[in-house]
């Protein structure tokens, strides 16, 4: 990417997305180029970041994510993940980066066997990633959540790793709404360049569409950082 250009981020349609046109829309309210582009592809048109959307790909079937994670494009994201391009997984997004063993530990059926919708409050628990640079460690934020395949789940010996390391990139605050062990709504890579979340950012960018806040209802644009986030990671590494 030139200085003088503007990032373009690509999201990946997958049959079943929900979140696609969302998390375009999101870009570009933040200032970035969408791209979209399509899992039976192997091109990734030259794209500076990606964003696996949230949906149900194929219908949910075997396991959340579990199919989309062999998609054709897949290798690339693979292949991008290591060169270090950031990526964000957003809900069913993140359950396919733990399918393709881009980040570890397991989603599972929410504890309550429920689907649940709610806004939801987390704690940024790790500032320094591709996708949470614009927050601060410890900041409270409100984003929407929407899954009934949301429970995060591992061994107790890579939960602790995941803690030891500053891995865990959000927390639960208030509400549990999913049974994810040690309320972890979000995780990162040991680059930091691989984030993966339940809650959906993408719905909290405009003023009128998102969570209430004290000041207005619907006026909630706590997801904006995540995508001015990657904007920023993308200028600087091109700087």
């Amino acid at each position: 990417m030139s200085r003088s250009a503007t990032p373009r981020i690509g999201v990946i349609t997958f049959p079943g997305s929900l979140d696609d046109r969302d998390a375009q829309r999101a870009i570009r309210v933040a200032g970035g180029e969408p791209v979209a582009l399509w899992h039976g592809s192997h091109d990734l048109h030259g794209v500076d970041a990606l964003v696996l959307p949230g949906g149900f790909s194929y219908g949910d079937y075997l396991r959340a994510g579990a199919i989309a994670a062999l998609a054709p494009i897949m290798a690339e994201v693979k292949d991008a993940a290591a060169g270090g391009m950031p990526i964000l997984g957003i809900c069913n997004g993140f359950q396919m980066l733990v399918e393709a063993q881009l980040l570890p530990g397991g989603l599972i059926r929410n504890a309550h066997q429920q689907f649940v919708r709610r806004d939801q409050k987390l704690r940024v628990e790790n500032a320094s990633t591709a996708w949470t640079s614009d927050f601060a460690e410890g900041q409270e934020i409100v984003i929407p959540l929407k899954n009934a395949d949301g429970g995060y789940i591992a061994s107790e010996s890579e939960l602790d790793r995941l803690e030891g390391e500053g891995l865990v990139a959000f927390r639960y605050l208030g509400v549990n709404p999913n049974g994810s062990l040690r309320d972890i709504a979000g995780l990162t890579n040991e680059q930091g360049n691989v984030v993966g979340l339940m809650p959906h950012p993408e719905h909290a960018v405009e003023e009128g569409f998102g969570p209430d806040t004290p000041a207005a209802m619907r006026s909630g644009v706590d997801g904006i950082p995540f995508f001015t986030s990657a904007i920023s990671a993308v200028v600087g590494a091109a700087a």
